[in-house]
């Protein structure tokens, strides 16, 4: 089964959705699962996970609802305040949802470049192996040592590190991503996910070759059994449409056998959310 793992859904509106620049007009609009699953279809990927995009536990019961109302969302990754004092007792309260499989928090846009390490948000985090709750590790380059000394504190956690944590594709800029995500190769518990490359490309003169060291190094890092496919619809329109996304997913990952291919598309993640 091929498996989209990043998407999102929501009624825009300006305030809550005020990181959408003007620069990024074109998903200044309400986006659900009925727009994308005829594009699902199209490309033979079967379900999806839907991933929070506002920080609120309203928005997690949002993404409840709408798996509730379509059968090819097999997960949610919602949110929750892990800093709060009494997130145990929030947790056993989502854990009646059997769709809910982890949780992230919009780690790239806190102020402090070390927000992982907080003794209070560690504290929260620490809970989520309790309830098999994966977590997603929103970051930027910056922020990767501070990454790694995170995922060291709990070496249980399932952790899915999105977006190849963002590389300066655009200036075609290798390290210093390379030198720290390297450091995650020996830690099993840690994915990378592969999705939303293209919106940290040129959104308008990209090209397949700018990818492929990234690609790459991807694959030395973490190998074929911890990378995990995602379009990051609708954002991902800012550099290319759903289509393209998977045509150039195929293209980068061509090289390696079906079984491989297989586990990047679908597999992993099936493996890695419990889906």
């Amino acid at each position: 089964m091929r498996i989209d793992s990043h998407q999102h859904y929501w009624l825009y509106h300006p305030v809550k959705d005020a990181w959408i620049t003007d620069e990024m007009a074109m998903i200044k609009n309400d986006f659900s699962p009925a727009d994308v699953w005829p594009l699902m279809q199209k490309n033979t990927i079967e379900g999806c996970v839907a991933v929070q995009a506002d920080q609120s536990e309203k928005e997690t019961h949002y993404l409840l609802s709408l798996a509730d109302g379509y059968s090819f969302i097999k997960g949610v990754v919602g949110w929750v305040d892990l800093r709060s004092p009494d997130v145990r007792e929030r947790l056993e309260y989502f854990s009646q949802y059997k769709l809910l499989k982890g949780f992230r928090h919009i780690v790239q846009a806190e102020k402090e470049d070390n927000f992982l390490l907080r003794d209070d948000f560690c504290r929260g985090v620490k809970h989520l192996a309790d309830y098999d709750y994966t977590y997603d590790i929103l970051i930027h380059p910056r922020h990767l040592k501070y990454a790694l000394q995170f995922v060291d504190k709990f070496p249980g956690q399932k952790f899915v590190i999105d977006h190849f944590a963002k590389p300066f594709i655009k200036r075609k800029e290798l390290q210093p991503w390379l030198n720290d995500l390297s450091k995650f190769s020996d830690h099993q518990n840690v994915y990378c996910k592969m999705a939303g490359l293209v919106t940290e490309a040129d959104w308008r003169n990209w090209k397949k070759d700018d990818f492929i060291p990234y690609m790459e190094a991807v694959l030395h890092v973490f190998g074929v059994d911890r990378i995990i496919f995602g379009t990051d619809w609708p954002v991902c329109l800012t550099g290319q449409s759903y289509d393209g996304v998977c045509e150039l997913t195929q293209s980068l990952i061509s090289m390696l056998s079906n079984p491989d291919q297989e586990k990047i598309w679908g597999r992993n993640a099936i493996s890695f959310y419990n889906l």
